[in-house]
């Protein structure tokens, strides 16, 4: 007896559903605080909101009067080590000579080689403490670490320069994306990379996207999502902040048995 087996095939097809308008805000995906290293009274604040800046460029400098005593300090010490030295290097010499006409014993001789070891060390120290007094001179000026905008300045001239304390924060311009939120309940309806049409009102650009990233909102009560939209700005000058309206297709799921 032949018997029959019924073969059930589910399979997941693509079709093309409604399209949905989202409201998005234009942001950087790479966006830096700017914060001191060292505590100082702030000298010079050069940029201010909306400052557009070059990689290098000095934003802000610290007053640098109590670098200049460690620096004193350091270049003191080195030159007293540097002065032992040369003493000893003297009465080294001279003790070699007469050693070899037997006029001091071996002992003298090697306690002098051994100072000139120990000093050489203590000026090895002090040089590498005078290098890391002048990198704190470079750390009180502080550069932009790349191209970008400057969208927020906390600080101002003659305030305190506290470490880990934001002065600024660098929007950069070359890393534009679109945030938008999308409900829980249309999420199987989108996929990465799928296009995304895209209208900045303010500036008059129609232009296409992609969704480059889906992102669980860290706020749970919200049953919402995260997408940004990578995009073509065409030339145009886009800013983070900036109005958008996006426009993407859900995509349904249809069953089909066999």
């Amino acid at each position: 007896m032949i018997k029959k087996i019924l073969l059930t095939l589910t399979i997941f097809l693509y079709a093309q559903g409604n399209e949905i308008e989202l409201s998005g805000t234009v942001i950087s995906d790479n966006e830096k605080v700017i914060t001191s290293r060292n505590m100082g009274f702030i000298k010079n604040v050069y940029v201010v909101e909306g400052s557009f800046v070059k990689k290098g460029q000095l934003l802000y400098e610290i007053d640098s009067s109590s670098i200049d005593s460690k620096k004193q300090e350091a270049l003191l010490n080195l030159e007293i080590q540097q002065n032992k030295l040369d003493n000893i290097q003297t009465n080294y010499n001279r003790y070699k000579r007469l050693y070899a006409q037997d006029l001091v014993p071996k002992y003298d001789v090697e306690q002098l080689e051994l100072n000139l070891l120990n000093v050489k060390n203590m000026i090895s120290i002090a040089k590498a403490k005078l290098k890391e007094v002048n990198a704190l001179y470079d750390y009180s000026k502080i550069k932009a670490p790349n191209n970008g905008l400057i969208i927020k300045k906390s600080i101002k001239a003659g305030e305190m320069a506290l470490p880990s304390v934001p002065a600024l924060i660098l929007s950069d311009l070359g890393s534009l994306k679109i945030k938008t939120e999308i409900s829980e309940n249309n999420l199987n309806s989108i996929k990465l990379g799928q296009e995304v049409k895209v209208n900045i009102p303010s500036i008059k650009l129609k232009t296409l996207g992609k969704i480059s990233a889906i992102i669980p909102n860290i706020n749970s009560m919200t049953h919402s999502f995260t997408l940004k939209i990578s995009f073509n700005a065409q030339d145009k000058k886009v800013y983070p902040g900036m109005y958008s309206k996006l426009y993407l297709e859900l995509y349904l799921e249809l069953e089909d048995e066999k």
